[in-house]
């Protein structure tokens, strides 16, 4: 099962640093990719595709300000999820997620989410019934949907990786792949 992110509305001047660590947390978390709405953002691009350089692994990132298209796109051969306080409670639906063999579309907004998300999706789901951040429930949604397994998850061809320790920071080196 591959898992995509589509974040609603992203606004530059307001979103910047809160939809980088979006798309940091789905790439860390087992995400192989996001899409976002709103305003197109170089830098937003370039800053993700860094760290895909730098420290591995698979992971894409596009602008396309069509999301009832990409919905409807992705609802042909996959699943849809959409993050939200009002969705019913993640413990309760996520063993139908799971085992459901379909790629996953993972929604999450920024600005007020349009009310006919609602009715698109295959599940409206709720990490918690309080006001958070889309970050916070972005991760424990992919932590709970891999169980934990995207903590052993490799990333292959990284230029840098940190070397664990009880004290300090180290991070090796390796030479680009030519």
């Amino acid at each position: 099962m591959a898992v995509h992110v589509l974040r609603l509305g992203h606004r530059p001047t307001r979103d910047k640093r809160v939809t980088t660590h979006l798309f940091l947390a789905a790439r860390a978390f087992g995400a192989s990719g996001a899409t976002y709405t709103g305003v197109k953002d170089p830098s937003l691009e370039e800053t993700v595709n860094d760290v895909v350089l730098n420290w591995g692994g698979q992971f894409s990132i596009e602008f396309n300000d069509d999301w009832r298209g990409s919905i409807s796109r992705w609802k042909r051969g996959g699943k849809v999820v959409h993050l939200t306080m009002y969705g019913l409670p993640l413990q309760r639906v996520i063993p139908d997620i799971r085992d459901d063999p379909s790629d996953i579309l993972v929604v999450v907004g920024g600005k007020k989410v349009p009310g006919d998300i609602y009715g698109m999706v295959d599940w409206n789901v709720a990490v918690t019934s309080q006001p958070h951040s889309e970050v916070s429930a972005l991760a424990v949604f992919l932590h709970e949907l891999f169980e934990g397994r995207e903590f052993e998850k490799v990333f292959e061809d990284s230029r840098l990786r940190v070397v664990p320790q009880e004290r300090g920071k180290k991070v090796k080196e390796f030479s680009p792949k030519v």
